[in-house]
């Protein structure tokens, strides 16, 4: 059950409470983000001073009740550092959902987001039941593409013009995993993985 955390790394639910700190921290990230976000055709408006997330917010836990949208925080030392959805989640036959992530950059590289990820994983997979958890990556994002090749992360292909992004449609990877591949969970495997590294 929700929240989750492994030493310094949590994943919890998304709370009206966290706009105010993801609305700072989306600001004072805004080169480092601004790349990767998703946009509306015709809408593209940057992030000004005084934007709130409070309708976001609002629209993510109405999701979340009707079971569509799984929307976390990303926490480190017990601060907000980011965000991480699941989305598009499906049941029966499907049994999917999409992943979608960001972190501020001064704790990237820190082994955070792979760590979140593979929690809210196993959440899906193990707590929720779901089979298949899917990853899309702009192929420029060479960031996020070390968090799924450090989880493991089997690449199915290229998906072009996939989502709006930065004032374009662009071009995405697609990366996924389903149950079979993570008999132990996928926090287990990835723990694993980095201490067989790291000998």
């Amino acid at each position: 059950m929700l929240p989750l955390s492994h030493r310094d790394v949590g994943v919890r639910l998304i709370t009206k409470r966290d706009a105010a700190p993801l609305e700072h921290l989306l600001l004072d990230n805004r080169s480092w983000l601004e790349q990767w976000e998703a946009t509306h055709p015709g809408l593209l408006r940057p992030l000004v001073p005084g934007f709130s997330l409070k309708p976001a917010i609002k629209n993510l836990l109405h999701a979340h009740r009707q079971g569509t949208t799984l929307p976390l925080v990303i926490t480190y030392r017990d601060h907000a550092v980011g965000q991480l959805t699941a989305s598009g989640i499906q049941y029966g036959s499907l049994s999917s959902a999409q992943l979608g992530y960001w972190i501020s950059e001064n704790v990237a590289g820190r082994g955070i987001t792979p760590v979140a990820v593979a929690l809210a994983s196993d959440y899906l997979m193990r707590s929720q039941g779901l089979h298949r958890i899917e990853i899309c990556i702009r192929p420029e994002n060479s960031a996020s593409l070390r968090v799924v090749e450090k989880l493991g992360f089997r690449y199915e292909g290229r998906r072009p013009n996939y989502i709006h992004i930065d004032g374009r449609w662009r071009d995405h990877d697609s990366f996924a995993l389903t149950a079979e591949d993570l008999p132990q969970g996928l926090l287990s495997r990835y723990l694993g993985a980095t201490a067989r590294r790291e000998v």
